[in-house]
């Protein structure tokens, strides 16, 4: 009997699960941008934090905030909106330039004895550059839903200070109270630490590429900062729109060098300075990585893709919290994690 409830209740829990991620499915127009405003708000909330301290009143403070986030959303809407135009109007060019470049390689490999044929029988330049073209729709699509976003902001940030004061008022009423303080504080911690690290990554690669002259530079540190919080596939995913351009554009020996750009900022970056900010017990396994980002991404579509790793280092966060799911938040870990 005991045996026959038990699995009763898993069954009630698979079907409850079934129901609940068919539901987020319909409703991921709503959903998506509350998840994207949820995590903004924790990203810029300790700077609301900061000016409240400052003896700033509320309002001034969520004024200058938003204000600050309407400039940034702005900025980053006319770059992927133009460079969108310019890029689509540029495809047939590029082609046929990838077709030349192509051909010249083929050309010096050919005379080395390293192949035989053609490379163009191999790379379509035609469905290169629209890979291109996807990812830069995919970065656009983020801020499609930038009104209902920044709404959903302000009244998080506007609640963030009296929610403070509530969990610090609950805490003595319970030890889950004491947890969900917890969950937040190392959400907070993952996602401010992952935002400072994603913007300096993408900062440094615009700066390089500045300098190298390839175009639409600040457009594919744009995209390295918004892809980089997918660990291990988001920085290779980012570099392939900008080394291909980089072959177009300066050829072989240029496509190599922003190849190595690419790699050596994400080794140095990625592999060494995250890690030690990031401390034990927030990394996950490569396959948990590539796994959710499939997950998400049917779910959520590009946006959830995008989400993937902070929405399951949350849920391993909530899973660690307690003792009877913290077995399963271990296997979720990476062999570096606790």
């Amino acid at each position: 009997m005991i045996q026959v409830k038990s699995s009763g209740n898993v069954i009630l829990v698979i079907a409850a699960i079934i129901i609940i991620l068919g539901a987020l499915k319909m409703a991921a127009v709503i959903v998506v941008p509350v998840l994207l405003a949820s995590f903004i708000a924790i990203v810029i909330s300790p700077i609301y934090a900061w000016l409240i301290k400052r003896k700033v009143p509320s309002a001034f403070a969520l004024l200058a905030v938003i204000l600050g986030l309407m400039v940034v959303f702005s900025l980053v809407g006319v770059l992927i909106g133009s460079s969108l135009q310019s890029f689509s109007s540029n495809m047939p060019l590029y082609e046929a330039q990838m077709q030349i470049q192509l051909d010249v390689l083929t050309a010096k490999l050919n005379s080395l004895g390293i192949i035989e044929g053609e490379l163009g029988s191999l790379f379509n330049p035609s469905a290169l550059m629209k890979y291109s073209a996807t990812v830069l729709k995919g970065a656009g699509s983020i801020v499609t839903n930038s009104f209902m976003i920044l709404l959903i902001i302000v009244f998080m940030l506007l609640e963030s200070t009296n929610f403070a004061k509530k969990l610090e008022r609950a805490k003595g009423h319970g030890s889950a109270m004491v947890q969900i303080d917890e969950v937040f504080t190392k959400i907070k911690h993952y996602m401010a630490i992952k935002a400072v690290i994603s913007l300096v990554t993408g900062a440094v690669i615009t700066l390089l590429l500045l300098l190298i002259g390839l175009d639409y530079a600040i457009l594919w540190g744009f995209i390295v900062f918004l892809l980089n919080f997918i660990p291990n596939i988001g920085s290779i995913l980012a570099a392939v729109p900008a080394v291909l351009l980089a072959f177009v554009q300066l050829g072989t020996f240029g496509a190599l060098e922003i190849g190595a750009i690419y790699l050596i900022i994400n080794i140095v970056i990625g592999s060494i300075i995250e890690p030690k900010l990031m401390g034990a017990g927030l990394g996950i396994s490569t396959l948990v990585v590539f796994l959710s980002l499939i997950f998400w991404g049917w779910l959520l579509g590009p946006v959830g893709m995008l989400l993937s790793i902070p929405l399951t280092i949350t849920i391993k966060i909530m899973l660690y919290s307690q003792d009877q799911t913290r077995w399963l938040a271990v296997l979720m870990s990476s062999s570096q994690s606790d």
